[in-house]
């Protein structure tokens, strides 16, 4: 009788679990691929060239003030022997200030709330509006449940070509698609 209740509990599990995977394939998935989109629309190239220029400017800026600070320590190890100890430490005062000035505007212009943060946001938040805006429009027209970013990390570890709509969504764009 026992044996009869446990074939009845794993039938009955079974049967659940063919039903929920039944109502899934009623559901509709596509998936695009952002990284693809990107690269295919010129104006993100641009904004990373004038993202690249900046940070390659802030980076020079950064090491001529770290070069000002090693010339700083130089100078004052040669010539400490000949300086009071008040000179020595107004010195060595100068010198961490340079350093924290260095820190200062390194989280200024590359830090989570910096320049470059700041900007990129500013030159890329329009273009992924328009893009996320198209998808939503595109998946309502065309029924689909579900839209998946394949390049987000999202786990998927297969997905056909037929079922990737960027090219779709970049056409409605306006932007000519480049392989």
């Amino acid at each position: 009788m026992n044996l009869n209740k446990e074939n009845m509990r794993k039938y009955l599990w079974l049967l659940f679990v063919a039903l929920s995977f039944q109502g899934l394939s009623a559901q509709r998935f596509v998936y695009v691929d952002m990284e693809y989109m990107f690269s295919q629309i010129p104006e993100v190239q641009r904004a990373q060239e004038e993202l690249d220029a900046n940070a390659m400017e802030w980076r020079t800026t950064i090491q001529n003030m770290m070069l000002s600070v090693d010339s700083a320590y130089k100078a004052f190890q040669a010539e400490q022997v000949l300086m009071t100890e008040r000179m020595k430490a107004e010195k060595i005062q100068e010198i961490e200030d340079m350093e924290r000035a260095i820190k200062v505007y390194q989280q200024e212009k590359f830090g989570p709330e910096g320049a470059l943060f700041t900007q990129k946001d500013a030159l890329l938040r329009p273009i992924q509006d328009k893009i996320y805006d198209e998808i939503q429009r595109y998946a309502e027209e065309k029924s689909y449940d579900f839209v998946l970013d394949r390049s987000a990390s999202t786990m998927m570890l297969f997905g056909s070509d037929r079922y990737n709509k960027s090219d779709d969504i970049l056409k409605r764009l306006g932007y000519t698609v480049t392989k």
